[in-house]
């Protein structure tokens, strides 16, 4: 087949298959214009998941008509003075939104230019452009697209539900919402407004906690810690949830590079590094950070969507943001998120039931199809348990009552139930620590600052204890072994399946050796690479974690109080005390204003 030019309306389709993927593409690529025209005000409007209209109005700049005619020709734009890539500060600058919009769909423009006595209109139906007329708007810019794809139908196929797309839509408003807070944006159907956000004032630190707690919740607004550093002329700043405030997937990390929504690799792991350990495997953080580099430090033009970057210094941005967000969550001290009260609360209102729905909401079956499940009458008759035979065994657990003690943070220890739980009390609410989570951070935290300050103290065991392990997990543990020695384990092979442990780290006191030897040789074999040693200080953390597992005061061991108060007085002087090695939390509080309400006492 001889090479043939392709006519202006094919290579339009062509393209729009780069820059509209979706709904929410056209909403994004048309916000972005609006926010260009220095727009006060969008309101978005969105009929059938998108596929039937998106309209978006705003009160910007507008355009005259000669602009307005270009404006649907392919790679036309306004928001480069010159031919340079190397420094845009506009979030649109390919000039292809528009023609790849109408090329796909039923498109209409209208425009009025500040300060002019009239308004035009354009129409560009499945890449066939109109003549301008005359339309009626007050000012600034609004843009109808409607039936969607109707012009590349196989494109419908691949389109998901109503919901979903209308779901997307969403999120995209939101984020260029939150990108730009001094903007107001609403976004509704043609039934009903979903979201409304005012304009925020000037000062994201100050103003736009307001906005986030719209777009990410209330728990956001009471459980994020302000983020802020700089080096040069590149700046972060946002806020940062707490550990224990996480979700299972990526959509609350919310990232802004100079003023433009991204979702970009480099960032997102990145943030991930930040958090480390503190937030459970499988977990993904809640936050909100706004990056500022010079527009020549990066290059935005990677992607047709623009939601991908390059960083000329990509190790500084890292850094930078890694040690923004460890100064934060360091500073957070043992504090924990409040959602974890109102949890536990919720399960005591409804035990044995999720905390979301009501107890009476379960079903019930009665007769011959499958267990009964008792309501609250049955549950009201059953038979008392002897009131006067204690739950947990108090003897030598209760402390002096001091006001004194009950004015630390995590208050002073009262009782220690089932010898794992400790319960200490504030002057305002009940605690319960989970003995060994908590120990295990503390633990945890102690190694990481002794081999970062010169190594980990050794303590020489009287009897060398042998443990015996299968051949294979001896041979990595020994390659390791150089590794561990710098960690304050020190082993030596005996015999073909055996080792000899004649050293242990100080700070693990008595452990269970065996335990954590077969841990560790389990770790190294999730990653065999041959050479032990290299995947031990690639893998420091998980391993100094495994260590303080196994040193850290188990679940069933009877504490004093004196333990139990150095316990508590030791989360609150150590960062990252909110949750354990593995991002769980290690304690939970319950404001007595609350449990006064579960007695219908307020």
């Amino acid at each position: 087949m001889p090479i043939r030019q392709l006519p202006p309306n094919l290579v339009n389709r062509i393209a729009a298959g780069e820059v509209v993927e979706r709904p929410a593409s056209v909403v994004k690529e048309l916000i972005e214009n609006a926010i260009d025209a220095e727009a006060s005000r969008i309101d978005v409007v969105v009929a059938g998941g998108g596929l039937g209209l998106i309209r978006v109005a705003d009160d910007g700049a507008g355009m005259g008509p000669d602009d307005l005619a270009l404006a649907v020709e392919r790679h036309a734009t306004s928001k480069l003075a010159g031919d340079d890539l190397t420094s845009i500060v506009t979030l649109g600058f390919r000039g292809e939104a528009l023609p790849s919009i109408g090329a796909v769909a039923r498109l209409s423009l209208a425009s009025r230019a500040a300060g002019a006595s009239e308004a035009y209109e354009i129409a560009v139906d499945g890449g066939r452009k109109s003549k301008l007329k005359p339309a009626a708007l007050a000012s600034g810019t609004r843009v109808e697209v409607r039936d969607l794809f109707y012009a590349t139908p196989a494109r419908l196929k691949f389109m998901k539900s109503e919901r979903a797309e209308m779901a997307a839509i969403a999120d995209m408003v939101k984020r260029l919402a939150l990108a730009k807070p001094e903007i107001a944006f609403t976004l509704a159907t043609l039934e009903r407004t979903n979201l409304r956000l005012e304009a925020c004032p000037p000062g994201l630190i100050d103003h736009a906690l307001a906005r986030l707690g719209r777009i990410l919740g209330e728990d956001f607004v009471h459980d994020s810690l302000p983020v802020h550093a700089e080096r040069g002329a590149t700046v972060v700043e946002g806020f940062a949830g707490l550990p224990t405030l996480h979700r299972p997937n990526a959509l609350h990390l919310y990232l802004v590079v100079n003023g433009r929504p991204v979702r970009d690799k480099l960032l997102a792991g990145t943030v991930r590094a930040a958090y480390g350990d503190l937030v459970p495997q499988g977990r993904y953080p809640m936050l909100a950070l706004f990056l500022t580099v010079p527009p020549e430090e990066v290059d935005v033009n990677v992607h047709p969507a623009k939601t991908e970057l390059r960083f000329r210094d990509p190790n500084a941005v890292r850094a930078l943001i890694i040690g923004a967000l460890k100064e934060a969550l360091g500073n957070a001290g043992h504090r924990a998120t409040a959602t974890l009260s109102q949890a536990a609360l919720g399960r005591m209102l409804r035990p044995g039931a999720p905390s979301s729905s009501p107890a009476y909401s379960q079903p019930r079956s009665f007769g011959g199809g499958g267990p009964r499940t008792f309501g609250f009458a049955e549950r009201a008759q059953a038979p008392l348990a002897p009131i006067d035979t204690p739950s947990a065994d108090m003897r030598g657990h209760a402390t002096a009552d001091t006001a004194e003690d009950t004015a630390f943070p995590l208050g002073a220890a009262r009782a220690q139930v089932q010898d794992t739980f400790i319960i200490a009390e504030t002057e305002d609410a009940l605690v319960i620590v989970d003995q060994h989570a908590a120990h295990e951070r503390l633990v945890y935290e102690r190694l990481k600052r002794a081999y970062a300050n010169g190594g980990i103290a050794r303590q020489l065991l009287l009897i060398p204890e042998v443990i015996e392990l299968d051949a294979e997990a001896a041979s990595r543990l020994c390659a390791a072994a150089p590794a561990l020695e710098n960690l304050g384990l020190v082993i030596e092979p005996f015999g073909a399946a055996s080792i000899v442990v004649r050293e242990v780290p100080s700070l693990l006191g008595t452990c269970n050796v065996k335990g954590l030897l077969g841990d560790l040789a389990d770790q190294l074999a999730e990653e065999e690479t041959g050479d032990g040693s290299r995947l031990v200080a690639e893998r420091l953390d998980h391993v100094l974690s495994t260590m303080a597992c196994h040193g850290s005061v188990r679940a069933g061991r009877r504490l004093s109080p004196e333990e139990m108060n150095g316990l508590l007085r030791d989360m609150e002087s150590t960062p990252f005390t909110g949750q354990c090695n593995h991002g769980r939390p290690t304690y939970v509080e319950l404001k007595l204003a609350d449990i006064e309400k579960l007695f219908s006492r307020r």
